[in-house]
């Protein structure tokens, strides 16, 4: 009777072992296929690039005027967001940003300039916002690069690769934004001029009277 009331508990012990198994695989199983179908393309955040910020990169001096005057040196993460880099360096040499203005700007936020087609001093700045460059938007290359005082993003519309010419540089961090807009840079000098822009008391940051300028823009290396 005692070894086979024996026999019986280990017959019991194995089937709880054999099923706790089970479990424990369809587990791994259901996190495999979760990880899966969060990672797979359109999810969000749609993190490309895994590296973080690096030195060395293309330097840009903004010359801005208005209620803000001073120069402002940004270097540029084209190993972090290399054709975002490109545009922005491209137009820069253009002198696309000469005489663009800061059209949208949220205090504790942002500053949001760079708008080449609608974005110039002295004219209709209505649809200032709303434009871009004579070149096609670009493809994302988001990071895991955090949104802080400094850091420069581009402006994008709904679509993940609507970034074309526009870009704001932050006033303060933003965690919401990380992983979901390009970062292209940061402030390396300047940043005091960056606080001193003009803040907008329109709907969404929009500037009232006459905004901040960027009178002159030059790659520095």
């Amino acid at each position: 009777m005692s070894d086979t009331g024996q026999g019986d508990g280990k017959g019991g012990r194995g089937k709880r072992a054999t099923l706790i198994a089970w479990l424990l695989f369809l587990t791994g199983v259901a996190l495999i296929v979760l990880y899966y179908f969060m990672t797979v393309p359109g999810s969000s955040p749609k993190v490309v690039t895994e590296a973080p910020g690096v030195g060395d990169g293309p330097q840009i001096m903004l010359t801005i005027s208005g209620e803000a005057n001073g120069e402002v040196v940004i270097e540029l993460f084209d190993e972090l967001a290399p054709k975002h880099v490109e545009r922005i360096v491209t137009l820069v040499r253009e002198g696309a940003y000469d005489g663009v203005v800061f059209h949208r700007v949220i205090d504790g936020f942002m500053a949001q300039t760079g708008d080449v087609e609608f974005g110039k001093a002295g004219g209709d700045l209505s649809l200032a916002g709303t434009g871009g460059s004579a070149y096609p938007d670009l493809p994302a290359e988001f990071s895991n690069e955090p949104f802080v005082a400094g850091t420069v993003g581009m402006a994008r519309s709904a679509s993940p690769d609507s970034a074309n010419s526009q870009f704001f540089i932050m006033f303060d961090k933003a965690p919401h934004l990380d992983g979901e807009y390009t970062v292209v840079g940061r402030v390396i000098s300047g940043m005091d001029v960056v606080n001193a822009i003009k803040r907008g008391t329109g709907g969404n940051g929009r500037i009232i009277g006459d905004p901040d300028v960027i009178t002159s823009a030059r790659v520095l290396n």
